[in-house]
């Protein structure tokens, strides 16, 4: 990330005064946006600089300005307002690393904001946007002053056409900024935003071209005053006529004229759009320079930055710094990108036209110049721009030895997505004939989420294998190997290669190689690739087979690979429900990995381990398994290590069950203040649905639905199973809500049945479904749905008991109790609420108990006090009991203040009334909260915001 992109453009010594265009800026200040939208050359960027300038000055104060004393119009705001500034470039055309840049502009003013979406940016498979920026708007509205934030040549993001990912999250960004905030846009065109919206509600401020350009007297200024001419006012009124007040087409008229003889012809020989005005003078401008100066502009056009020694690299000069300098002083479209003069880059405009001038006069130099550019960004540790110039050079062969060789760092810091960007760019004889780079392209697609592509890349580096070729050794190698002629290919079948004509490779191509014992440990890696894969796929038998032969390859002191393919051989055991060989083959993988020094990893994996478990039935376990995790990533120090804020989540979740509610929301809201930056891509998934838990615990059902609602697009898939789905889960507070006929369509569009084949991975939605037939019995007695709950409980008990999920047996005995009590058939209800309690007991287990409401409550009465019979489990029983006694006592007190005064509006009954949650929001209507602050106070997305308030509006009858 480029530094430079944060600084605000300094002011040349000499520069046009526009207070007319400054109070403008300065009225804009309570608004939330300034679009300055021009073409080129018409100041834009130079005009914000000069308003910026004004901050420091203090409201209303006189500066000096050259011969000047000026004094600024005042300031709206009090302090002065602090600037973020982003210049953008093509390169920013991405959303991760547009808001990368733009949370380091915000850093620039205040040092921590941001720091959680820029953990977010880093997953493989980041959240949604709105997601992402919900958490950044939260921060904004803490800021104590005002701050205003440049987006400098916006024009520059392509976006993908209309609405694009960039587009959608400014737009969301500017309907949610907090009134402290204020957006400026600087562009050649208009960016595709709710502009129309914005100025409906005069919330926008606009500039344009014919705000913009020069009036006579400004013009007649910048050509005597600022560039140094001695024009007649009949030659500036001319000049500004041909150019129309035009900046750039004066600032290249004057550059013309300095030193010209006839300057009523040349004032006279050019006129037409602007397109042709600038051909004509930038020739003109290059023409009238020294054969040296205009060879070194023409040669650093390919640079997006300028500076000294980049610039004697690529021309092969030795005074680049000393020439920036002198085009500086001699206003020749330089501009400096911070405050020591090093670093610059060209006015946009003329870089355009210099690259095409060297297109057509030089085109035999531009890969060669890239090559210089490359090698010296390669010099200095910059591996992006050494990448981004030898792509441009097509030097493909030196890009792809770059890439093999970053690929383990960049593996350890996350940036699968630079990665396989660049793997894309190369073309594909380029990797074809690199099996390891080969291996780690279809590594890199895996972890991105992309299967496709994944199993051609890995036959692309076996064929290799197979054909034991020889190493073409490139030239900075220092090793010779030859290719083992005895590797066994492991291609799977459920993928075909890509085409080829080539029956042997080695044939008629040679083989590259940087790292021979790298290429010796390809088939282990390949081998580990496709159990990935066919995990991915849900294919356990493939995952177990292809895992088991990555033990065989992998040697002993691999620790990475070895751990790998532990892990996923445990991953695949649980999948498959077998939880005491899962948990204790993914503990052996991870200690290895481990061991390998991959930490961050080695925490995550307390998140399986736990899940394990717990669907184990073994809570306090778990509770230690998240306890040690946290000890270790606290003891790694600052920053905190991925994994930290997923272990709060885990641990909330535990302290739930043990129905201490305090805790488990202390502990969520541990793990928000950690960031999510500090947890894995299923943070933001795990925390909403911990979240919803609680608040179904609360009594809260539609609060516990919204927040599922939220959690089901934040869904990433990974290596995990995803054996509580939230589609399930979803349908049981529908059942708690008696909306069994939405319930029944989400089994409908899953096409379960009580008469399924039972697998560990369906098992929640199967139970799920016992609940609801069970609830269809209690509502409508009807006899087949009764059946088909006991027939379908005893199958599921059945499996989990022989699979020692525990957790699970433990809910099948309570919904067979509560079967039987609605037959009436106490006796044996009982029986088996004692077998439920004596497992449960052990591990603390209450809220499996509460949550099933009044019916278990009446059981566990019988429990306690049975006619005739010893009471089952005293201790245990009274301390549930008294779990629902302190649950009905909370659920009897409303957590709301009373209902405000009724309006006229409010004089008739609703037709539907507010839920809970609504009146919660209609009452953080009266405070000055913003959309953001209500939604933290919440503890709810601002998407949720919306959805209640429009609810409110129509239930109240209110227009919007």
């Amino acid at each position: 990330m480029l530094a430079t992109k944060l600084y605000i453009p300094p002011l040349r010594p000499k520069v046009v005064l526009r207070p007319r265009l400054i109070e403008r800026l300065n009225t804009g200040l309570q608004r939330r946006l300034t679009l300055i939208s021009a073409p080129a050359g018409f100041g834009k960027t130079t005009l914000i600089s000069e308003w910026l300038q004004t901050f420091r000055a203090g409201e209303g104060a006189t500066e000096r300005q050259g011969d000047k004393d000026v004094r600024q119009p005042l300031l709206p705001v009090a302090p002065p307002p602090a600037v973020a500034w982003l210049s953008l470039d093509p390169g920013d055309d991405d959303l991760i690393r547009f808001l990368t840049y733009l949370v380091m502009a915000l850093q620039t003013v205040a040092a921590n904001l941001g720091a959680e979406l820029l953990g977010l940016l880093e997953a493989p498979q980041p959240p949604p946007a709105e997601a992402l920026l919900t958490s950044l708007l939260n921060e904004l509205t803490k800021l104590p002053n005002h701050v205003v934030l440049v987006l400098d040549d916006y024009h520059v993001l392509d976006g993908g056409g209309l609405l694009g990912a960039i587009d959608q999250a400014l737009a969301f960004l500017l309907e949610h900024l907090p009134p402290q905030m204020h957006l400026v846009i600087t562009t050649r065109e208009d960016p595709h935003l709710p502009l129309a919206r914005l100025r409906a509600r005069g919330q926008l401020t606009e500039l344009r071209a014919a705000d913009l350009r020069f009036t006579a007297d400004e013009a007649a200024e910048f050509l005597n005053q600022v560039m140094g001419l001695r024009l007649s006012a009949a030659h500036i009124a001319a000049l500004e006529e041909r150019t129309e007040g035009w900046i750039v087409g004066l600032q290249l008229a004057a550059l013309s004229m300095q030193d010209h003889q006839d300057v009523p012809g040349f004032i006279q020989a050019f006129a037409g759009d602007h397109r042709y005005i600038v051909d004509y003078l930038v020739e003109e401008v290059l023409q009238r320079q020294p054969e040296q100066v205009r060879s070194f502009l023409l040669q650093t056009a390919i640079l997006d930055q300028l500076s000294g020694g980049l610039c004697d690299a690529v021309t092969g000069q030795r005074d680049g710094g000393a020439r920036l300098e002198a085009l500086q002083r001699g206003n020749f479209f330089v501009v400096p990108l911070d405050d020591k003069r090093q670093w610059y880059r060209y006015h946009h405009l003329f870089a355009e036209v210099l690259h095409a001038h060297l297109r057509v006069e030089q085109p035999d130099q531009i890969s060669a110049l890239h090559r210089r550019a490359s090698a010296w960004y390669e010099q200095h540790g910059l591996l992006t721009d050494t990448i981004r110039h030898a792509l441009a050079a097509e030097d493909f062969a030196h890009v792809a030895d770059l890439i093999e060789q970053a690929v383990p760092a960049m593996r350890r810091s996350r940036q699968e997505v630079t990665l396989l960007g660049w793997l894309k760019a190369l073309p594909d004889e380029v990797v074809y004939n690199r099996p390891v780079l080969s291996v780690h392209y279809a590594g890199t697609l895996l972890q991105s989420g992309e299967l496709q592509g994944v199993e051609a890349r890995l036959r692309d580096a076996e064929r290799w294998l197979d054909a034991g070729a020889e190493i073409d050794e490139p030239p900075h190698s220092d090793f010779s190997v030859s290719a083992p002629t005895s590797a066994h290919s492991v291609a799977s079948s459920n993928e075909g290669s890509r085409p080829s004509t080539e029956t042997n490779p080695a044939q008629s191509r040679r083989m590259v190689v940087l790292d021979a014992e790298q290429f010796r440990r390809l088939p282990g890696w390949i081998a580990i690739y496709r159990a990935g894969q066919a995990l991915v796929r849900g294919d356990v038998p493939g995952t177990l087979h292809y895992a088991r032969r990555a033990l065989d390859l992998v040697p002993e002191d691999e620790l990475l690979g070895r751990g790998a393919a532990g892990a996923l051989l445990g991953l695949a055991y649980w999948t498959s429900g077998d939880l005491e060989a899962a948990y204790r083959t993914y503990t052996d993988g991870i200690a290895s990995v481990q061991r390998a020094g991959h930490i961050s990893d080695a925490i995550g994996s307390a998140i399986a381990l736990a899940d394990i478990r717990i669907a184990q039935g073994r809570l306090r376990e778990a509770m230690h398994i998240y306890e040690r995790a946290l000890q270790l990533a606290i003891a790694q120090g600052t920053p905190k290590l991925r994994g930290t804020a997923d272990m709060y989540v885990g641990m909330s979740e535990l302290h739930r069950e043990h129905n201490d509610l305090p805790a488990a929301m202390q502990h969520l809201l541990r793990s928000k203040d950690q960031g999510e930056h500090t947890g894995f891509p299923q943070n933001a998934y795990r925390w909403r649905v911990a979240m919803a838990r609680i608040r179904q615990a609360q009594g809260d059902l539609a609060g516990a639905l919204d927040l599922l609602q939220e959690a089901e697009p934040l869904y990433v898939s990974d290596f995990f199973p995803n054996v509580r789905p939230i589609a399930a889960s979803k349908a049981r507070v529908w059942i708690a809500q008696g909306r069994l006929g939405e319930a029944f369509g989400w089994a409908r569009e899953q096409s379960l049945s009580a008469d399924d084949d039972l697998s560990y991975l369906h098992e929640f939605e199967h139970i799920t479904l016992a609940r609801l037939l069970l609830a269809q019995y209690q509502r409508d007695h009807a006899e087949h749905a009764l059946l088909e709950t006991m027939g379908l409980l005893a199958r599921l008990r059945q499996a989990a008991e022989a699979g020692g999920r525990m957790g699970n047996v433990i809910e099948s005995l309570l919904l067979q109790a509560l079967a039987h009590q609605a037959q009436g058939d106490i006796p044996a209800a009982l029986v088996l609420l004692e077998r439920a309690l004596m497992l449960a007991e052990p591990e603390g287990y209450v809220r499996l108990f509460v949550d099933e409401g009044e019916p278990l409550a009446q059981l566990l009465r019988e429990a306690a006090a049975p006619s005739g019979r010893p009471a089952i489990m005293p201790g245990y029983t009274a301390k549930l009991l008294a779990a629902f006694e302190k649950q009905q006592t909370h659920a009897s007190e409303s957590p709301l203040p009373a209902a405000p005064t009724p309006t006229p509006f409010a004089a008739q009954p609703l037709i539907e009334p507010l839920s809970q949650r609504e009146l919660e929001v209609l009452r953080l209507f009266k405070t000055e909260l913003s959309g953001p602050e209500i939604a933290q106070q919440l503890v709810i997305g601002l998407s949720t915001v919306r959805t209640h308030t429009k609810s409110i509006f129509s239930k109240l009858t209110v227009n919007d």
